[in-house]
This record gives C-alpha cells, structure tokens and sequence, in this order.
C-alpha cells in the first residue's frame, strides 16, 4: 500500500495542485510556468527534496506573481504531505541528518509530532539567493512546516556559499524526512506516541 496525499488550493492569485508519494522513488515532476522571482531555484530545491527523501513530488501550479505561487507551493506541499501520512500509524516519526556539501555543514532533527514548532538558521547573507527573496525563502520553509505540523530544528553550522547552505539545508531536511516516514513492520498497528495519537 502506498502512501499518497494530493492537496489543492485555487484562489484568484494561485491554482496549485500537489500530489505527494510518501513510498516513492525520489520522482520530481513540475508543471510550473517560471515567472521569475526565486520559482526556478524553489524548484530546483524541491527537486533535490524529493530525490533524497525518495518521496515523489508531482506539482502543477499557475499564478499571477512569485511571492504567490511560491508561499502557496509550500501550504499544499504540506497539506499533501499530511493527507499522505495518514494516522501516522507505524512510523518511525523522529528524524536526523548532518550533511555536508562542498564548503558547508547542515544538521536538520525532526518530529513528526503534529505540534508546530521551528528553528531555523541558515546563515545566509545578503537579501536574496539567485533571484529569489531570502524573506520569501524564509515564508515558504514557515508555510511548509506549519502546514506539515512538524517540529524541526535546522541549522547551516558553517560555510561560504549561500546557495550550497540553502541546498544543504534541503538535502539534510530530505534525509531526515525520508526516516522519520520509513515504515516500521513491528509497530505497523502502533501509533509512535505514549498519548496514542499524533
């Protein structure tokens, strides 16, 4: 049985449709017009998301401005996710990584609690990554752990390059997602909480 969650959001500024595979392969599929302002290097994020996490990523999205699309891509990213995840019965809910990439070092833990809570810190300097806002990079990480219900810590612990820290951030949130979603055949029939529910 596959883990799949599909989310929609139609306003008169976006229409974006997220399906989310939780047993994937890592398959990253876009229908995203680009129009400017950070899409293509969200994209490309969400692109690296999905290939170490193993969770496939389809999305087909329009919208009449970037700061739009992108903090709407992260609400129904999130909302699929969570509709995929089902009762979370037999996961194994935590998850770590520490990860390098080129110059720099990132270490991302996370709980699939239900409770919302982050603490990010990217170190990145100056007001935009390629020719995306880092205000609205910030907005589009809040938007997608609000609306995944998740309590993450993540931190860029040293580097240079403020794409290679963005990127690694994304590649250690990815490995930490992908364990804290494996299955668990021993607890199949168990909810990972004392309280019985997540």
């Amino acid at each position: 049985m596959q883990r799949i969650g599909k989310a929609e959001r139609k306003t008169k500024e976006t229409d974006i449709e997220i399906t989310v595979n939780l047993d994937g392969t890592g398959n990253f599929k876009q229908d995203v017009h680009d129009i400017g302002g950070g899409t293509k290097f969200i994209l490309h994020m969400l692109d690296n998301f999905a290939r170490h996490s193993l969770i496939d990523i389809e999305i087909k999205a329009t919208a009449d401005l970037p700061h739009h699309l992108i903090e709407d891509m992260g609400i129904v990213l999130g909302e699929a996710f969570n509709k995929a995840l089902g009762d979370k019965k037999g996961i194994n809910r935590f998850g770590w990584a520490l990860v390098p990439m080129d110059d720099v070092l990132c270490r991302v833990a996370l709980d699939l609690s239900g409770r919302i809570y982050s603490n990010v810190e990217l170190q990145v300097l100056g007001e935009t990554i390629e020719d995306l806002p880092l205000s609205l990079l910030n907005h589009f990480i809040e938007s997608l752990i609000n609306q995944m219900k998740i309590n993450m810590h993540g931190h860029v612990l040293y580097g240079d390059d403020n794409h290679h820290k963005v990127e690694c951030f994304f590649k250690a949130l990815a490995l930490a997602m992908k364990w804290a979603v494996t299955f668990d055949p021993r607890k199949a029939n168990m909810i990972p909480s004392t309280k019985g529910s997540l």
